[in-house]
């Protein structure tokens, strides 16, 4: 037990400390409290001088305050009584007395939570690294409180001063007769107030008390201009607008996503530069590539490596640049179903359902039997075996593009198989992702709970085979009854305006993909449907979508590659060049062995010629390992070096489909069909 002369010098020591405005006097100051506190070099009588003078300076203090605080109480009554005040000057005047008292009692907490961290501060060991993280963690803890509380009385100050100028303005208003012209103004301003106090969200207010948000401190930076003045004028502007860039202690950097001025129009002028810059070098990098007989969609991934991280580090906003790209896989994937008729998907919907769950339970066992030989965790294994059975299709439908489909009668056309298997895998990526929560705890599970985990991922799997009956029975009715009267529809408003016939078509694209994704399935599955629903209507209605949406889809689609080339980093390529080549050769050459062993137990004897083809479009790693990735980085499933091998690897095998692809194609597809499939 602690004597209480001992509590009550700590709760003493910090005020003459803050009232010295010389260092070299509040050093001595703090060691005389340090030698206090150790019963060292004073005397008991200069003890006791000391703490009685430090707390009549403190009992003074406090009682001027509270006797402020009264004088003030009784100010605010007097000025609601008094009759010849208007609303505004009463508004403005209790404002501002509301505004002291909260100054007079902050800074009163400010003194004793100051003096109790001392008091804390000296009781610990200052070799003990975990008291001085919680003593460091508690006063950046406080800090952010004080800093919360100084930014909302600093809001209340602008809105005293607010109410001061409503008050002048009625005083001036009251003494002078106004013109017609000033009157309809005085309306308008009042109009207007009222209308920002409507649409104003108080989204501060209303979510600092939210379970799970945090007070950080951010750095506001602002743009630099060439000329100083302009700088000067522009900073008052940004700080209406909101127009800087914030920056947190883990260096992630935010903008601007919605102002609290929504009268005033804002533009987001990094992300435009971006995607103008991604644009004009997309051009020469694209031109390049096809000059080397590479295709297109390389250049565009080269774009993204030289604008990104790894180049110039000119992209400022990636994450509003993927975001973008991502509709790139929209309108891809629903050109592909527009190609691909549900004819078609009648008869190779067995392969399609067959092929790729062997496929991925065939990775997944090899994975489980390198991961045990290489003493690699299973939920890791798993993961990486899952993420490297998906192909991109993307990519396979840029090589398919064009290609001509006409087999023979009886023939299976390798083209609606390899789409048919990739959609599949694209419902698998859904299904994985609605697994990965349970496979982030079975990670640090206990032995004793494997049964339930097991048991929650069989209940995941039902659930999503349940959505998938739903999405396909909803697409039976689609079919039947809407999709045809709401084309024709379309058709007959969209005479001489294809803006209505394109509005229409992304709108029922967009109403899909939000279908499933409510329904837990991806929101690739829902954009191929849309496109296999319209293709039921016939050829003539094909053809006239697709010359419509095909322009949006290409310029969509330069942005979504190169997103995937700002995700590449060609020095730890560079440096791991040997190991990472070695990976991708096996994963390529494992894909494509396993590919041709299922298809040849799946394939009719009429159609095995196709397995070739086939299973050199599968060959590859699908660019969504990144987003796979990503996530599981984040939950701790894989660590950092194994996530980079991913998206190296990822990378590589992309780089190398077009080889494949037209190896087999040049073995396997006769001449003519060769010639427009490459």
């Amino acid at each position: 037990m602690k004597a209480p002369g001992f509590i009550s010098l700590w709760t003493l020591v910090s005020l003459p400390y803050g009232q010295l405005a010389n260092p070299a006097e509040r050093e001595d100051v703090v060691k005389h409290a340090i030698k206090l506190h150790r019963g060292k070099g004073a005397a008991i009588a200069q003890r006791k001088q000391w703490v009685m003078e430090s707390c009549r300076k403190l009992s003074g203090l406090l009682r001027q305050k509270n006797v402020v605080l009264n004088k003030l109480k009784s100010a605010i009554r007097a000025v609601e009584k008094d009759a010849g005040l208007s609303d505004e000057e009463k508004l403005f005047q209790v404002h501002t007395f509301e505004i002291f008292q909260k100054e007079l009692n902050e800074s009163e907490n400010s003194v004793f939570q100051a003096i109790h961290g001392l008091q804390r501060a000296l009781q610990g060991d200052y070799k003990d690294v975990v008291n001085m993280k919680e003593s460091s963690r508690q006063r950046l803890e406080a800090l952010r409180e004080a800093a919360i509380k100084e930014e909302m009385e600093y809001v209340e100050l602008l809105a005293a001063e607010k109410h001061q100028v409503e008050a002048l303005k009625n005083m001036q208003h009251q003494n002078k007769s106004l013109s017609m012209l000033d009157e309809i103004l005085e309306d308008v301003r009042k109009a207007a107030d009222r209308l920002e106090e409507e649409i104003e969200e108080h989204a501060f207010d209303d979510n600092k008390s939210v379970r799970g948000v945090n007070f950080e401190a951010v750095l506001r930076v602002e743009e630099d201009e060439a000329n100083s003045k302009r700088n000067a004028s522009k900073r008052e502007v940004e700080d209406d607008l909101g127009l800087s860039m914030l920056i947190d202690s883990q260096n992630n950097q935010y903008i601007l996503t919605k102002p609290r001025d929504s009268t005033i129009p804002r533009a987001d002028h990094h992300f435009i530069k971006d995607i103008v810059t991604i644009g004009m070098l997309s051009l020469p990098c694209g031109w390049l590539c096809t000059t080397i007989g590479l295709p297109t969609m390389f250049g565009y991934i080269i774009c993204g490596v030289l604008l990104g991280p790894s180049g110039l580090n000119s992209i400022k906003s990636i994450v509003q640049v993927e975001t973008l790209g991502e509709f790139g896989v929209f309108f891809t994937l629903f050109l592909v179903g527009l190609e691909f008729s549900p004819e078609r998907l009648r008869k190779v919907w067995k392969i399609s359902l067959q092929g790729p769950c062997y496929m991925t339970v065939l990775m997944i066992a090899f994975g489980l039997l390198w991961g045990h030989l290489l003493q690699i965790r299973p939920t890791q294994s798993v993961f990486i075996s899952t993420c490297l059975s998906l192909s991109s299709t993307p990519l396979v439908s840029r090589f398919l593009a064009g290609s001509v489909r006409g087999d023979k009668e009886g023939d299976i056309d390798y083209s609606s198989v390899l789409l048919g298997m990739l959609v599949m895998q694209d419902v698998q990526l859904g299904l994985f992702i609605a697994v990965m929560p349970t496979l982030i705890q079975a990670g640090v599970s206990t032995s004793s709970s494997i049964f339930k985990e097991i048991l929650r991922i069989l209940i995941l799997i039902g659930q999503i085979l349940f959505s998938l009956a739903a999405v396909f029975l909803m697409c039976l009715v689609i079919k039947t009854y809407l999709i045809g009267p709401y084309y024709r529809k379309l058709h007959a408003e969209s005479k001489g305006n294809k803006e209505i016939l394109i509005l229409g078509i992304t709108a029922f694209i967009f109403l899909m993909l939000t279908i499933t994704e409510l329904l837990d399935v991806s929101m690739e599955l829902g954009c191929f449907l849309a496109g296999a629903l319209i293709s039921s209507q016939g050829h003539m209605v094909t053809e006239e979508i697709m010359s419509c949406i095909e322009p949006i889809r290409d310029f969509l689609a330069i942005i979504f590659f190169a997103s995937i080339g700002l995700h590449v980093f060609p020095t730890f390529v560079i440096y791991e060049l040997t190991v990472l080549l070695f990976l991708t050769l096996s994963v390529v050459i494992m894909k494509f062995v396993l590919a041709v062993l299922v298809l040849s137990l799946i394939l009719p004897k009429t159609s095995q010629y196709i397995k070739w083809i086939v299973s050199a479009g599968l060959a590859q790693v699908s660019e969504f390992s990144f987003v796979l990735g990503s996530r599981a980085r984040r939950a701790g499933i894989i660590s950092r070096e194994v996530y980079l091998l991913i998206l190296s690897v990822t990378t590589l095998s992309l780089l190398l489909a077009p080889a494949l692809w037209r190896a087999a194609i040049m073995k396997c597809v006769p001449r003519p069909e060769r010639r427009s499939s490459t």
